[in-house]
């Protein structure tokens, strides 16, 4: 089960995607808030769709920096290999009183192929957007 508080903490949860290399301009998505910048990105890359996801933290357990470290790079070696495209991002809350994690937003990822993903990497939860532009919280547990 998710605590009610861990929930909370998804939705006042600010998930970044660095749109350039070097991260000065990026999206701020929220979930249950629509985001113009979403459909302009899907227009770019020719896609309906995208999900926000990272390997780090398994099961909302704190791991070291490290162990993070080395699951997102495993993520990231699995979604080349799968050859999906994706944009670096970071999920922080606005208090800051849990560390900020790397992650990922996944262009034209669908629903289903969002949750098996963040089931692989053992998570409590995945961000997935549709072509509405409004991020949705999906459970997986």
């Amino acid at each position: 089960m998710i605590s009610a508080k861990t929930l909370q903490a998804y939705r006042e949860t600010d998930y970044l995607v660095q749109l350039t290399a070097e991260g000065a301009n990026a999206l701020r998505l929220r979930v249950g808030v629509f985001h113009p910048g979403l459909a302009d990105l899907y227009a770019e890359h020719a896609v309906r769709s995208g999900a926000f996801v990272t390997a780090c933290n398994p099961y909302g357990e704190r791991l070291d920096e490290a162990d993070n470290l080395e699951r997102q790079a495993a993520l990231h070696q699995f979604l080349t290999r799968q050859g999906w495209s994706c944009l670096p991002g970071m999920g922080q809350h606005p208090t800051g009183g849990w560390p900020g994690e790397a992650s990922f937003f996944v262009l034209g990822l669908g629903r289903a192929a969002a949750q098996s993903l963040g089931r692989k990497f053992e998570q409590n939860a995945v961000v997935w957007c549709g072509p509405d532009a409004v991020p949705q919280l999906l459970l997986l547990r």
